[in-house]
């Protein structure tokens, strides 16, 4: 089941300006930064907020469309994530819930494996299984001094 929230993700209106904010006035660390596949792009920046939690920060250079698929918002909050055990046991059991799992299990970006569902008010829910050498591991092992 769940563990507990792994990051919490912005869309940056201002990325430096938002850098700023989270690193300097609230003391996060900047972990590391993921490419748009498709475009090369910078697309994600990962702040560490201690343990096992990050921030992300969402890139946008086109003001005037909307960053995601699902069509939200241009800025402000984007989705919640929550770290789990098992992604596929807690896929189904969502499921055998009622609920729609609609990006079923995959291996994300970061290495981790994901899969997406959404609250009944129309909050984004990602859920994402650690893997031993996904980006994330990697920043909380060496925040850890175990690397």
């Amino acid at each position: 089941m769940v563990k507990g929230i792994s990051h919490l993700a912005v869309n940056a209106k201002d990325m430096e300006k938002s850098l700023d904010f989270y690193t300097r006035a609230l003391g996060f660390k900047k972990a590391f930064e993921i490419e748009h596949q498709q475009t090369g792009k910078p697309w994600i920046v990962y702040l560490h907020a201690g343990g096992r939690q990050f921030v992300e920060l969402f890139y946008t250079d086109e003001p005037n469309k909307p960053l995601d698929p699902w069509g939200d918002k241009l800025w402000g909050f984007n989705h919640i994530c929550m770290e789990v055990d098992d992604i596929h046991a807690i896929a189904a059991h969502i499921e055998s819930c009622g609920y729609e799992v609609f990006i079923k299990p995959q291996q994300g970006s970061d290495g981790n494996w994901q899969c997406w569902t959404m609250d009944p008010n129309g909050v984004r829910v990602e859920l994402m299984q650690l893997g031993q050498d996904g980006l994330q591991m990697k920043v909380i092992l060496e925040a850890c001094g175990k690397e």
